[in-house]
């Protein structure tokens, strides 16, 4: 038995995500607090209390989600739960990296506290949208017959049937009504402030570069499959380009899970706030088993139902 820890993205956040483990364990309590030292605000009491709106400010957003997912995966490894490979969806691939010991979750928290305003400031008017139930080369079409009214990209491959795209507000209107005319069973638009994961993105990569800089990355202990290459990364150097092109390139999640199954994982933990990930995955490949940890009792159930990995 093969087990590789996966971490949600933006979007898998909610109030009171964090306060159950934070109450149940002392070091989820210091990581907390370290967070709220290190931003400047009470990220703690956002997480907690709210309000919604608050949380849901990208800015803000991704250091939480970031610090839900370290307090996860601080939960399992306090109990012997390591890794075979670890992976991430969008700002997930940060707190895998945490987890593979490739960057300090300080430094990490300061990076996506930074991605997330860069995103939030170099998002042009536009935004994304969930096509549903359509082959993928149809829905490339049809954001290629739309590109006459604007930029309209596939951003997120996530799982048989489920595609994401990301345009300026003509461009991805026009490519919804193509993706229906095609066979879509649904085009629906997601509540996001841009078009995430597009070359419209690229000005936050450059500014999200120059941070990147700034941080010392180590070798990853166990293998990492990247968003954009879907395969694992293999150096230091290559995982900073990989996350500078990741803010604007399509998270291929559907082959990342692949990829980790290749390999012979066939036991996923979902590593943060929610279950979109299980959901995804057990969409992907339908013979492993699939947990998530966002509270004690997601521990306990882990603890119950892995005893031979453990």
């Amino acid at each position: 038995m093969k087990l590789a820890m996966i971490f949600p993205g933006q979007g898998s956040q909610y109030v009171g995500m964090g306060k159950d483990l934070y109450e149940n364990f002392g070091y989820v309590r210091e990581l907390f607090d370290q967070s709220n030292d290190i931003l400047g605000f009470d990220l703690k009491k956002m997480c907690f209390e709210g309000p919604e709106e608050a949380l849901k400010m990208t800015s803000h957003t991704q250091p939480a989600i970031l610090t839900m997912s370290t307090a996860c995966w601080m939960v399992l490894r306090e109990r012997g739960i390591t890794p075979a490979a670890v992976a991430g969806h969008s700002l997930g691939e940060y707190s895998a990296l945490v987890a593979a010991g490739a960057i300090s979750f300080a430094d990490a928290l300061r990076l996506v506290h930074k991605r997330g305003m860069f995103m939030q400031e170099s998002a042009p008017a536009g935004g994304m949208a969930a096509i549903l139930g359509l082959a993928p080369d149809l829905v490339r079409q049809a954001c290629t017959e739309a590109s006459e009214s604007g930029t309209v990209e596939v951003a997120n491959y996530n799982c048989p049937g489920q595609i994401v795209i990301a345009g300026e507000k003509g461009a991805l209107e026009k490519a919804m009504e193509l993706c229906r005319g095609l066979g879509a069973k649904r085009a629906l638009p997601l509540q996001v402030s841009g078009p995430f994961h597009s070359s419209l993105m690229t000005e936050a990569g450059k500014k999200l570069a120059a941070e990147l800089d700034k941080i010392n990355f180590s070798q990853p202990s166990c293998p990492l499959v990247a968003n954009v290459t879907a395969d694992e990364a293999q150096t230091t150097l290559g995982i900073k380009e990989l996350l500078v092109k990741q803010i604007s390139s399509s998270v291929r999640w559907e082959e990342s899970v692949q990829k980790l199954t290749s390999i012979g994982v066939n036991v996923y933990i979902e590593v943060g706030p929610g279950k979109v990930l299980c959901g995804l995955g057990k969409k992907i490949i339908k013979d492993a088993q699939f947990f998530n940890i966002e509270d004690a009792s997601g521990l306990e159930n882990i603890l119950a139902n892995l005893k031979e990995v453990i």
